[in-house]
């Protein structure tokens, strides 16, 4: 029984033996921390961010300036600059899709537009300074909040070898507003997540530090399915504009370069009416419009003024609304 007892020992630590030899090259390389995900090429290997500059190369609208206001931070224990981290990576997928992206706080845009009031009211002498100079014209507006943000851990073993994934998940509720009507045009809420994994042997490499790539990941992921959202509603809107001044059988209108309308695209030209109001709420749900001619591009004026030929009707002034129907 001793002798049986003593080959069986020999034969536990020869295997045992064998099983190191095999794993050390994995050894010597999972010492340190491994680990996998990208945020920079691939959000949570979704395919969000191919899926998003397939959308931004079908867009093909005018060049809008897109306001970001800085989103608020919701979260539960308000984790830590998660408000403004959100805000830089909007601007960044914001420009990635053809638009121009200004970001904003609420302050900021509410005194800029109540100075340029003021000033176009007469109340405030314009002076050296015209606030609405250098202050680009703002198309649609994004606004939002970080609702809720967690890490966790997921960890599985296989013989020596222990992995653990790293997991974040975000919630981001967002809206886009065209800022001319003050109608909301997409106001949805959405999940981003990340995932990285980071493996090693005997519980050597299988710890990670704080990283923050984590939520910058998830974060990316959520505002990415947003955007992408948010681009297929602008393509399905129509060009609309307004009549900035018309003269000698000639009209000008906010459109310029930006907005990629090429010259002699006829457009509509409608008087706007009285505002339409619900019988039953009360509400403004409305305004009444008739088509009064149409006109014809023919040169631009910079970024954002173009001039146009009359084709049809006549009378036209400025504020009347310019459309092109698709």
């Amino acid at each position: 029984m001793g002798n049986f007892s003593r080959r069986l020992r020999r034969i536990l630590v020869s295997s045992f033996l064998l099983v190191l030899v095999l794993q050390a090259p994995f050894f010597l390389t999972s010492c340190s921390t491994t680990t996998t995900g990208s945020v920079k090429e691939n959000v949570t290997l979704t395919g969000e961010t191919k899926k998003l500059k397939e959308e931004g190369l079908k867009y093909d609208g005018p060049l809008y300036n897109i306001a970001i206001i800085t989103f608020a931070n919701k979260t539960p224990g308000k984790v830590l600059g998660v408000g403004e981290d959100a805000t830089d990576i909007l601007r960044t997928i914001v420009k990635q899709a053809g638009l121009e992206p200004i970001v904003l706080s609420k302050g900021e845009m509410r005194q800029q537009e109540k100075l340029i009031e003021l000033q176009q009211s007469g109340a405030l002498k314009t002076g050296l300074k015209n606030a609405a100079e250098g202050f680009a014209p703002v198309d649609f507006r994004i606004s939002g909040a970080v609702t809720s943000y967690a890490e966790y851990e997921e960890s599985s073993d296989v013989l020596l070898a222990q992995t653990k994934t790293h997991v974040a998940k975000v919630q981001v509720d967002y809206a886009l507003v065209d800022v001319a009507t003050g109608e909301t045009l997409v106001a949805d809420s959405g999940v981003g997540e990340y995932k990285k994994e980071t493996g090693g042997i005997l519980g050597f490499g299988s710890k990670m530090t704080e990283d923050v790539s984590l939520r910058d990941g998830a974060l990316r992921d959520a505002l990415t399915k947003a955007m992408v959202e948010m681009i297929k509603k602008l393509n399905s809107l129509p060009f609309k504009s307004y009549v900035l001044a018309a003269a000698d059988g000639s009209v000008t209108i906010r459109a310029g370069e930006r907005s990629r309308l090429p010259i002699g695209t006829v457009l509509s030209v409608y008087r706007p009416g009285q505002n339409l109001i619900d019988p039953e709420t009360g509400r403004v749900i409305g305004r009444s419009e008739k088509k009064i001619g149409e006109i014809a591009l023919t040169s631009n004026q910079g970024l954002y003024i173009s001039e146009a030929s009359i084709k049809s009707g006549g009378g036209f002034k400025a504020g009347d609304i310019v459309r092109l129907n698709k």
